[in-house]
């Protein structure tokens, strides 16, 4: 197992799915992992469940007094800050002429706004100090355009462009920014799927399991200093992409 130890990594969206089980893979590379969520009772379940080097951080990334407060939690439940994943997001797909954009509104909030005030909100920290990783967790949607999520899939197109560009700006103070690009992950961000798609993708192994996105943000965060794992994309070997 590779190794992550004396090193703190916050993840958000972390009680549940990639989250979840990248704050499993980096407890097990011996991290200390906050847990930022906005489910206070499942972040005190799950924490309760990993153990000591767990520690939760309720914050709703929707409102921006409550991402302002997050860095200091972190620091004093922690005493430090080494990587910042932002993992939280959510799933809208679907034909646009039945579309809800009251929907659409949500999720961009949360995918593009909440993602990128959250990683702000730590950068100067990490500059401070001269190192620090930081990961979004964005999609193959972000590369390339999948038909049946066209809002999801514009609001993972920028994420790829914040990554790419705060990326260089960010390594003249030695902290790395990467994104992780999976395909279709078993969570409850695919819950809208048609039945009978998510029946085919589980038959033909079409679906990759949370704990597959987390053993690759584990390596990208385990390569020498001088290396950075600017796009990570993984598949299902059925997906035809």
């Amino acid at each position: 197992m590779a190794d992550l130890a004396g090193k703190v990594v916050a993840i958000t969206g972390a009680a549940s799915g990639i989250g979840l089980a990248c704050a499993k893979a980096c407890i097990d590379a011996d991290a200390r992992v906050a847990l930022v969520d906005r489910d206070r009772a499942a972040l005190d379940r799950v924490c309760a469940d990993l153990g000591p080097s767990a520690m939760p951080v309720v914050t709703d990334l929707t409102d921006k007094d409550s991402v302002a407060s997050m860095l200091p939690a972190i620091l004093d439940a922690a005493g430090r800050l080494d990587v910042f994943h932002a993992n939280a997001g959510a799933y809208v797909g679907g034909d646009v002429l039945e579309a809800d954009p009251d929907a659409w509104d949500r999720m961009l909030n949360l995918n593009i706004n909440a993602a990128f005030r959250s990683v702000q909100a730590v950068l100067p920290h990490l500059a401070r100090q001269g190192s620090g990783d930081v990961i979004l967790t964005s999609s193959i949607a972000g590369v390339i355009p999948v038909v049946w999520e066209p809002i999801y899939t514009a609001s993972k197109h920028a994420v790829q462009a914040f990554t790419h560009t705060v990326r260089r700006q960010m390594s003249k103070h030695g902290v790395r920014v990467g994104a992780v690009l999976p395909g279709p992950v078993v969570t409850a961000l695919l819950d809208d799927w048609p039945k009978a798609k998510m029946e085919q993708a589980l038959a033909e192994g079409s679906l990759m399991q949370p704990a597959e996105v987390a053993d690759c943000v584990v390596f990208m965060l385990t390569r020498p200093p001088n290396v950075t794992i600017r796009d990570l994309v993984l598949l299902p070997n059925a997906v035809d992409l």
